[in-house]
């Protein structure tokens, strides 16, 4: 009886249900690969594995802040470029890597106030603002340093440091590029789900209008979570230079899309209003797994592209159904009300 009871309040809470669904999933895909080729559940490729889905869980937290406030942020690949490059650029002309580092966050936080007041501030289409702002921080990518990838940031002890505590280094025998995701999702787990920041961005995604009217702040909810996207990306455009020592133009292409894969497969709405960063690491993980799973499989990368892609419309198109019959009940039961109060 205990047992049910807690089942029920879990699949009570709002998007475990798809979380829990979705996480099986995950476990037999995994068992499926494993008995396809048993070296994936090796140390090894499991160590690989995870450092493979920390920057995609990271961009997945920025994807879906943005998402569960209705709007979408098209801009999150080209600032992890963005990042990667500046960072590069300013270490290899003499900057000290942390200084770099800081100035590099400042710029990303500072394109998140744009994103945010372009979409809630100018009602500018979010898909056409970060379009906007997409394009242009890619322009600063290639610009920073002249159309050309950076040199290397150099080997030096500070150097060094800076690539160690992003990739390369461990504590307690785990990578440090895995450790930066695990801690950057309990804080803005926390911050979306035991805060009024939080209750802010699912009040503004569920109903705008209401949320207003109820005394919201919607500018200021909205920038904020576009601010919380674009320092996510900035720190994965910063993972990135650590991991290849130098910063390189493309880096981030297509991220934009692996952060939709990531938040909607794990259950966060393009409606907004609704999803958990629980379902954003299975997400993550789905991503991660398949594209691990398939390269032992020895599936080119177009098929694992087209996987993901098919993954996506369907969860998509499970979430309008689901919303899609959620208003058709409500509707009726407020049309029943309606006849029983007025039965002529």
């Amino acid at each position: 009886m205990i047992k049910t009871n807690l089942l029920k309040r879990l699949f009570n809470i709002r998007g475990m249900g798809q979380v829990i669904t979705v996480g099986a999933g995950l476990i037999v895909m995994c068992v499926v690969f494993g008995i396809i080729n048993p070296l994936f559940f090796s140390p090894v490729n499991v160590a690989n594995l995870l450092r493979q889905i920390a920057p995609i869980l990271l961009i997945g937290i920025a994807q879906s802040y943005v998402l569960i406030t209705g709007n979408i942020d098209l801009s999150i690949g080209s600032v992890v470029g963005m990042s990667c490059m500046v960072s590069a650029t300013l270490m290899t002309r003499g900057i000290d890597p942390w200084v770099a580092a800081g100035i590099t966050i400042v710029i990303c936080i500072l394109t998140g106030v744009i994103n945010g007041f372009l979409v809630s501030g100018c009602k500018l289409p979010s898909f056409i603002g970060t379009l906007g702002t997409m394009t242009i921080a890619r322009g600063v990518a290639q610009i920073v340093n002249n159309n050309y990838n950076t040199n290397l940031i150099g080997d030096g002890p500070v150097a060094n440091a800076f690539r160690n505590f992003f990739y390369y280094g461990k504590t307690f025998g785990i990578f440090n590029g895995i450790i930066i995701a695990i801690v950057l999702w309990f804080i803005f787990n926390f911050l979306l789900s035991k805060t009024r920041t939080g209750r802010h961005i699912y009040a503004t995604g569920s109903n705008l209008e209401a949320a207003r009217l109820s005394g919201v702040n919607t500018l200021n909810t909205v920038i904020k979570a576009y601010v919380v996207s674009a320092f996510c990306a900035g720190v994965v455009g910063l993972i990135t230079c650590a991991t290849t020592g130098m910063g390189t133009m493309d880096a981030g292409n297509s991220y934009e899309l692996y952060a939709v894969a990531a938040a909607v497969i794990g259950g966060v709405s393009t409606l907004g209003g609704q999803g958990i960063l629980l379902g954003t690491v299975v997400g993550a993980c789905i991503w991660g797994a398949l594209a691990n799973g398939l390269q032992f499989a020895g599936a080119p990368v177009a098929i694992r592209n087209i996987v993901i892609g098919v993954i996506v419309v369907l969860s998509v198109l499970m979430d309008v159904i689901v919303r899609n019959r959620r208003t058709d009940k409500t509707k009726t039961k407020t049309n029943t009300k309606a006849s029983l109060v007025n039965p002529g």
